[in-house]
């Protein structure tokens, strides 16, 4: 091995040290509200998947698998999810690699091939909405969509769900409105009162983000409602 090859893979190994450093470990972490409802004692199970976590209730029929904001640390999302395992809708949230849908767009595929559901909807927040899009675009293994605080760049022949905040400043509102033209006929929309882009979590404030007017857990009960009836109207 000549000394050029060498130094060149001393540069490669270098700017892999430098991305594991200085962005996959730049994301934003789940808030001690998220966490402290993974441990509650209550009627749903939180159980380790291989790629993400399954919030196992009472229900057994329908589950709902959800992709989460680009650099959001998926536990984040729990308290919303707990919500909707506790009215009997099963939900996973997935751990994507890199905390990144983008590397994980298929992810549904594992969980679907192994549940027993006979009903599953798809979800996704920000960038993990656009994932989940794409995979309903690609396949015919879901009942729905439910995006939060996103769009579809693709046309979605199944019935979808868009809510978003009237404070969030990181949804691109010009896109959101190009988006509507993909979705023929099957949108369902809620524009939440007061809501950011963050409050369908716990992992703090997001850079650019618009000042809520309404706590999180208020934008998440409202949120949870309408699935809920959403889900209600399909199955």
């Amino acid at each position: 091995m000549n000394k050029k090859i060498k130094i060149a893979i001393i540069i490669v190994f270098i700017l892999i040290a430098c991305f594991a450093i200085f962005y996959v470990n730049d994301y934003y972490h789940a808030d001690k509200i998220a966490i402290d409802s993974l441990n509650a004692n209550d009627n749903v199970s939180a159980v380790k998947t291989s790629n993400g976590l399954l919030l196992d209730g009472p229900g057994n029929d329908t589950a709902l698998i959800f992709y989460p904001g680009a650099k959001i640390e998926y536990t984040a999302y729990a308290p919303m999810f707990k919500d909707l395992s506790e009215k009997g809708i099963d939900c996973y949230l997935v751990e994507m690699p890199f905390n990144l849908a983008i590397l994980g767009q298929n992810s549904a595929d594992e969980i679907i091939g192994s549940g027993n559901y006979s009903h599953y909807f798809i979800s996704g927040h920000s960038l993990g909405g656009a994932m989940a899009a794409s995979y309903v675009n690609s396949t015919n293994k879901t009942d729905g969509l439910i995006l939060f605080a996103s769009y579809s760049t693709c046309k979605i022949e199944k019935p979808v769900l868009s809510i978003y905040g009237s404070e969030d400043k990181v949804l691109n509102k010009e896109k959101y409105s190009d988006s509507i033209n993909f979705i023929d006929d099957n949108l369902t929309e809620l524009e939440i009162k007061g809501a950011n882009h963050a409050q369908f979590a716990y992992y703090g404030n997001q850079s650019g983000d618009g000042v809520a007017k309404i706590s999180a857990s208020s934008q998440q009960k409202q949120s949870a409602s309408a699935i809920m009836e959403f889900i209600g109207s399909i199955v």
